[in-house]
């Protein structure tokens, strides 16, 4: 008997594309993940994995398998889905991009709690690529954030770009725009897992720049706390404006994101017609609401335009 969790195993390595990120990503140990695939090449009686040095691929058996293996998780997350249905409050599983606001994710999960009775509401938070691969294995009824190409939209919700964040008494805070070469001596702070990540190294890479990298991390809320500290710059995507940060705008760099809310085929006839989806999708459509500080916050104040402004830009 084949059991779940050897499927997933599997279906971890065929989506992280090594054994050591599948392990992470289902959050055991690498001899485990490798004994739960050898357990499920012997029960199948054929190998399924091809190895080398820097990654796995799948060998012709292994390319079979993968698809009955996504339509048994599927249908494990259907029925569980089902049985979720049937309790006395109905469950919605939303992703939600880490690289939204925190704040404003907060503010967009109160507003889903209040627009439904009778609703359960979990919330799994991570990178875009992470969420989109639960939503596909139907661990999740629906995404929010940057919209990948290839995604089922249920609803953009808006689109924004890029800027400078740096403290906002900065003697370049005052700037209308940046250019490369004014950011040599600039230490800079590394969001780990911003989409825009490679395009940003890219920009200054061809711009003949390396800057000194002041800290790295994951969290954007440490980022913008190390930012007010006066630690170094980052960039980040309009939404971030916040009290305390000055968006700058950088002469070259045009990269521009789409936030959505992203469901499969499956679910989105389930989460469409959802009270709690559409106030969810409401509030984070106005990433900007509330902003106390015009003159340190969004896009519009960063470019000589009014609060106003910075919102409309963002959504």
């Amino acid at each position: 008997m084949i059991e779940r969790y050897l499927v997933r195993y599997f279906l971890a390595v065929v989506e992280q594309g090594t054994f050591s990120a599948a392990a992470a990503s289902a959050q055991v140990s690498q001899p485990t993940l490798s004994s739960g695939i050898a357990k499920l090449e012997r029960l199948l009686g054929t190998v399924l994995f091809e190895r080398n040095n820097r990654r796995v691929e799948l060998t012709t058996a292994g390319t079979r398998f993968m698809h009955h293996a996504r339509l048994i998780e599927r249908e494990f997350a259907a029925a569980e889905r089902g049985a979720a249905d049937d309790a006395p409050s109905k469950l919605i599983r939303i992703g939600i991009a880490s690289t939204l606001p925190a704040a404003l994710t907060g503010r967009a999960v109160a507003a889903a709690l209040r627009a439904q009775d009778a609703i359960r509401i979990e919330v799994a938070h991570g990178r875009m690529r992470d969420l989109m691969q639960s939503l596909r294995r139907g661990r999740l009824d629906l995404v929010a954030g940057p919209v990948p190409d290839d995604a089922l939209c249920l609803r953009t919700l808006f689109e924004e770009p890029y800027r400078l964040a740096m403290r906002e008494d900065h003697p370049l805070a005052d700037r209308a725009t940046l250019t490369a070469d004014e950011l040599v001596r600039e230490p800079m702070i590394v969001r780990r897992w911003c989409e825009a990540l490679p395009e940003t190294s890219r920009f200054f890479t061809q711009a003949g720049i390396r800057p000194f990298m002041a800290s790295r991390t994951t969290n954007d809320e440490t980022a913008a706390a190390l930012v007010r500290a006066g630690l170094g710059m980052t960039v980040v995507p309009a939404c971030h404006a916040a009290a305390g940060l000055r968006l700058v705008p950088l002469d070259g760099f045009a990269m521009r994101r789409r936030i959505g809310l992203v469901a499969e085929q499956e679910t989105m006839g389930r989460v469409a017609g959802s009270a709690a989806v559409r106030a969810l999708g409401d509030v984070l459509a106005v990433p900007n609401a509330g902003l106390d500080d015009a003159r340190g916050a969004g896009p519009g104040a960063a470019e000589g335009g009014s609060d106003a402004d910075a919102r409309r830009e963002c959504g």
